[in-house]
């Protein structure tokens, strides 16, 4: 074999640098060419790791949350109901929770000849008021208002004294079944100051009486919230000298009947004797104070203290 021209040979190897240099490079490319799986980021440490911006929790008003008892279209059959009037005797009625509690302002009568009277809006009723009665009492003020329903005081008991509470009566109407009034005018009765006033909505006070005799011991004026029922002049009760009796909506709280009655109801009137503990729970008042009470609308409220 000849020996290789040396011309040739350097090409040779120049041929054979060029083609491992394109080889590298092409190998290179296809490495770098390949898509790799991803390298999950790995949270910065608490020490290196910068304070993201504070952001505003937003405030979320929260929706109203509906209040009252539901509303009660139901035509109810009234026919076997008790009539609620000063007589009446409802043992299945509660007695007032809140005789010291405040008044709306709001005096309802019935908008029918006989409505529903309720112990429990969520329940059947268990009364009927009348929309007008010889003894009136149907015009009553309201100690609580909701959507649908007026929570009211009522003429007549839940039981007489002998045989549970007769406090002050109270009961539930359907704002559908009932005519609305105002009213502006409390008459507050005061015991231990021996104060009578008539106060209207802004708080002025008008003294109608600064002595008044009350119940005895064992025959005590009852306290707490009523209404005026009724005013009415009685000839035959001479001790009155004429003048009209306000009959309040509350009875005796120890007495189940007065005068050969089956009622023993609270009332202001005239006596000639007007100064002291000494009725037997009625106010009694002088001629002047109660013509001026006698003036008052039936429902005005009364609180006696």
């Amino acid at each position: 074999m000849t020996a290789a021209h040396p011309r040739i040979v350097a090409l040779v190897a120049g041929l054979i640098v060029v083609a491992l240099a394109a080889a590298v490079f092409v190998g290179v490319s296809l490495a770098r060419s390949t898509p790799t799986a991803p390298i999950a980021a790995t949270p910065p440490s608490s020490a290196s790791a910068s304070t993201p911006p504070r952001t505003p929790t937003p405030l979320v008003t929260p929706m109203p949350t509906p209040t009252g008892f539901p509303a009660d279209a139901t035509a109810y059959d009234l026919a076997g109901l008790p009539r609620v009037d000063v007589f009446a005797v409802v043992p299945a009625l509660p007695v007032d929770v809140d005789p010291t509690g405040a008044f709306t302002g709001e005096l309802v009568r019935a908008a029918a000849d006989l409505v529903p009277i309720f112990a429990d809006p969520t329940a059947l009723p268990v009364a009927a008021l009348p929309r007008d009665d010889l003894y009136d009492g149907t015009t009553l003020p309201v100690v609580e208002k909701q959507e649908h329903w007026v929570r009211v005081l009522l003429a007549g008991r839940s039981a007489v004294p002998s045989q549970g509470n007769p406090a002050q009566l109270s009961g539930w109407l359907r704002t559908a079944d009932v005519e609305s009034t105002t009213t502006t005018q409390t008459i507050e009765v005061d015991i231990a100051a021996r104060t009578l006033d008539i106060v209207d909505a802004g708080g002025a006070r008008e003294r109608v009486a600064a002595d008044f005799a009350w119940g005895t011991d064992a025959t005590p004026t009852p306290r707490g919230r009523t209404f005026v029922m009724l005013v009415r002049a009685e000839p035959s009760f001479g001790y009155t000298r004429g003048h009209p009796l306000v009959y309040l909506g509350v009875q005796s709280p120890t007495l189940d009947g007065f005068g050969g009655a089956s009622v023993a109801v609270t009332a202001f009137h005239y006596h000639d004797q007007h100064s002291g503990a000494i009725s037997n729970g009625c106010i009694r008042l002088d001629a002047a104070a109660i013509d001026r009470l006698a003036q008052l609308p039936t429902g005005t409220p009364v609180v006696i203290r």
